[in-house]
């Protein structure tokens, strides 16, 4: 059995889960709806799962899969991981804070619209997508940060991933969009000749 597959997701208070006959899992919380189409050899399906502590039954998302093949153990794992961040991002949701590293660095949010200067000639401006919401705040003496928020975790993650690639870290000085908490090896710069 996969590890991961044979884990039972939990469903928190508020959370529901529906299977369509097309095997499309829709998961609705108080923060949203997703959906995630599942491979037909996979069998979804809402149960109860017994608390090892609490010895009470909770509504649980069982993933099942027919046979022990290399690519149904692969599935297996992927969809019950996928349909765990679904119901994690429904209830909790997801965010990801970045640091713009440099002098004159700055970050502004109007609407949709994301405009940043990272040091080049121009302005970058990236239209994010209307599932997530951004906030940039600059404090005095301190790096702009901007914090990204949504359900999807997948969305969130490319999203930011994105706004990273516009100006990666460099290594001598740190300057460039860096993950807050995000430790950038540094190298020593060239010995001033004695």
């Amino acid at each position: 059995m996969s590890r991961i597959g044979k884990l039972p997701v939990i469903l928190p208070a508020g959370v529901t889960v529906e299977i369509a006959a097309d095997n499309t899992v829709s998961v609705k919380g108080p923060l949203g709806t997703l959906s995630q189409k599942v491979d037909s050899d996979i069998k979804v399906e809402v149960g109860t799962h017994i608390e090892k502590d609490s010895q009470k039954e909770v509504p649980a998302v069982i993933v099942t899969r027919p046979t022990n093949q290399p690519r149904h153990r692969s599935l297996h794992g992927l969809y019950r991981a996928l349909i765990n961040n679904m119901v994690i991002g429904v209830s909790k949701g997801y965010e990801i804070k970045q640091e713009l590293v440099g002098v004159g660095f700055k970050a502004e949010v109007k609407g949709q619209l994301l405009e940043m200067n990272l040091g080049y000639s121009h302005d970058i401006a990236i239209l994010l997508p209307a599932e997530i919401q951004a906030t940039a705040v600059t404090e005095k003496k301190g790096n702009p940060i901007l914090t990204l928020k949504s359900i999807d975790k997948q969305l969130v993650g490319q999203v930011a991933a994105k706004i990273r690639s516009m100006r990666k870290p460099e290594p001598y000085k740190g300057k460039g969009i860096k993950f807050v908490g995000e430790v950038i090896r540094r190298k020593a710069g060239k010995s001033a000749a004695k």
